[in-house]
């Protein structure tokens, strides 16, 4: 790869990384949201970077003159350009031509179609439930108290849920979040199953209501993470989507 490419690798890397996440919200599809500025000041620095490369490059030309060394260096092998990088170099232009006009898409249900369901962590004590119906409950949270509330403070309440949806083989679907830890990297899926209801398109996003799927014995692990569905409806994605928080509408 030539000098005039790396630097313009350089740039166009910057230029990607500041499009992304200074203009969209599509850097929430690879990364937290809390990385946002790691993003912008690596974007910046990249720019400079190459911009500094580039003054460099035109900078005064060496005088012209014999060099005494250099049949020395060609009898010894010396005198190639080791600057010339692998063809297989110039794919590095795909991925930073994408930040500007092609964003990969995101996780969605073939991702989660192959992963496993997160691991709940324990929980020793449960909060009082608001006393509202449906009651709002994130995917995590309703796993949670279908398998540890000793309380059974689930039983018979209606909840409503938000996720996509991920087709099940053989038959049946999951309401699906991904989550991000850091980034897609390290990318971990939560699904609720769902029964009532036939199974939509995958990555359809939607809300969720129903009833605890009685399966297990409630308030251990031996109970189902699954719901009964009364209503769905179709939503928009939401901008935290690689959470599994309650939806924030995009703005």
């Amino acid at each position: 790869m030539k000098r005039t490419a790396q630097v313009l690798l350089l740039v166009l890397t910057g230029l990607g990384l500041l499009h992304t996440a200074l203009f969209t919200d599509l850097y929430l599809r690879y990364v937290k949201e809390g990385l946002r500025p790691l993003l912008i000041v690596s974007g910046v620095l990249l720019l400079l970077l190459g911009l500094a490369h580039a003054m460099l490059d035109r900078g005064p030309a060496k005088p012209e003159g014999h060099d005494h060394s250099h049949g020395h260096e060609d009898d010894h092998g010396h005198g190639h350009d080791h600057s010339t990088a692998p063809r297989i170099a110039w794919l590095l232009f795909l991925p930073a031509l994408s930040l500007l006009f092609y964003a990969p898409p995101a996780l969605g249900a073939y991702t989660a179609s192959h992963a496993g369901s997160e691991a709940v962590k324990k929980q020793k004590g449960f909060a009082a439930l608001p006393a509202i119906s449906p009651l709002p409950m994130t995917l995590t949270d309703f796993t949670t108290r279908v398998q540890q509330d000793k309380e059974l403070a689930i039983k018979g309440r209606s909840v409503e849920m938000t996720g996509f949806a991920t087709p099940v083989k053989g038959g049946g679907w999951d309401l699906t979040r991904i989550i991000f830890t850091c980034c897609a990297a390290d990318a971990q899926t939560v699904k609720v199953h769902m029964y009532g209801t036939p199974a939509p398109a995958a990555n359809t996003w939607l809300a969720v209501t129903g009833t605890w799927h009685t399966q297990g014995a409630l308030g251990t692990r031996t109970a189902a993470a699954a719901l009964d569905v009364h209503a769905t409806r179709n939503i928009a994605q939401p901008v935290n989507a690689f959470t599994d928080d309650l939806p924030l509408t995009p703005s």
